[in-house]
């Protein structure tokens, strides 16, 4: 095959595997805007149609769970990611930026309580993506990306009142993930991409999925309650900008107590750098030895055989120990008068 031809293949079909793992991420919010498309054409519900979104929302998180799809752990932080979601929906619909027109029993202030959903939705995305494509983040700043994250959803609550800094946040939120990268796994090729190129492709995909939600009566826009239109692009920096928080979410409670993969940096701290092979001259860990005591690796372990080089080199097979001489046995004594 020619080469040019045979690395198009290559990545041909790394782009499809790339695909299908994100088509495995996204499982629960296909599940969800599945069940909300349903929801529309189903002929003479007995409860309302709200109402019905939230018990489905509430069998598949079960199910999610029984089938194993998601951790204890994942699902916690989808449980946050709900709550958190609903509390920006109360704010939210209460100052009219978007509403839920269709009664329902499970409404509070207005909000339907199915409405936490579509942000837990987004929490799954991020908690199954880290664990299909083995995520790992290199130059994380922890603490500073995460204060910035907590003030932009702060933000967007409080702009209705306060000024507007969203602006202002968002470069910061480009300052402190400035070298921040995410590596993940395709196959067995490690890929990298900078953190904020990948918190705009999510916004990205997030604002194309908000048209969708809209599409099916979700929620509606101001704009979109006469007739369906597509949200505003602006909502694609609103998202990216959020995104910041669901991250910041995953990373604090899910990926930093994920096992580290093989092949990763064993001197990297909490984020390993993919892809590097073990260090053959690493110390091992002295609980992991018995007795916890660690052998020099510079020198030579004793053995009743000889000596065992420490690396490298051929291991000796032991000399087996040489019995001692037997010594003669003694003639019989001469009978008297022999």
């Amino acid at each position: 095959m020619h080469p040019i031809t045979a690395s198009t293949a290559r990545f041909l079909r790394r782009l499809a595997l790339f695909g299908w793992t994100q088509v495995r991420a996204c499982l629960f919010a296909a599940a969800l805007f599945c069940g909300m498309a349903l929801s529309t054409v189903l002929p003479g519900l007995p409860v309302a149609r709200y109402d019905l979104l939230l018990g489905y929302g509430i069998l598949l998180t079960a199910a999610f769970l029984v089938l194993r799809w998601e951790t204890r752990r994942e699902a916690a932080v989808i449980a946050v990611c709900h709550l958190l979601g609903l509390a920006f929906e109360l704010v939210k619909v209460r100052v009219g930026s978007w509403s839920y027109p269709e009664p329902a029993l499970t409404k509070v202030a207005g909000v339907p309580l199915y409405g936490g959903f579509m942000y837990a939705a987004v929490g799954s995305y991020v908690c199954r993506a880290w664990r299909l494509f083995g995520l790992r983040v290199t130059g994380y700043r922890v603490r500073a990306t995460a204060l910035v994250a907590a003030a932009l959803y702060a933000n967007f609550l409080t702009h209705h009142w306060l000024p507007d800094l969203r602006w202002v946040l968002g470069l910061l939120l480009l300052a402190v993930t400035a070298g921040t990268t995410v590596h993940y796994r395709v196959g067995e090729r490690w890929c990298r991409m900078p953190l904020a190129l990948a918190f705009t492709l999510i916004g990205f995909f997030l604002w194309v999925a908000e048209n969708i939600a809209t599409y099916f009566g979700a929620w509606s826009y101001p704009s979109q309650l006469g007739a369906w239109e597509p949200v505003p692009l602006s909502k694609w920096a609103s998202w990216a900008l959020l995104i910041s928080v669901t991250f910041a979410l995953v990373h604090a409670l899910v990926a930093r107590k994920a096992p580290r993969p093989s092949g990763a940096d064993p001197g990297s701290g909490t984020h390993p750098r993919p892809g590097a092979a073990p260090d053959p001259a690493a110390a091992p860990d002295p609980a992991a030895v018995p007795g916890g005591t660690v052998p020099d690796l510079g020198g030579t372990v004793p053995d009743p055989g000889g000596t065992v080089p420490a690396h490298g080199g051929t291991v000796p097979a032991p000399t087996p120990p040489v019995p001692p001489p037997i010594a003669a046995e003694p003639s019989p004594a001469r009978p008297p008068g022999g």
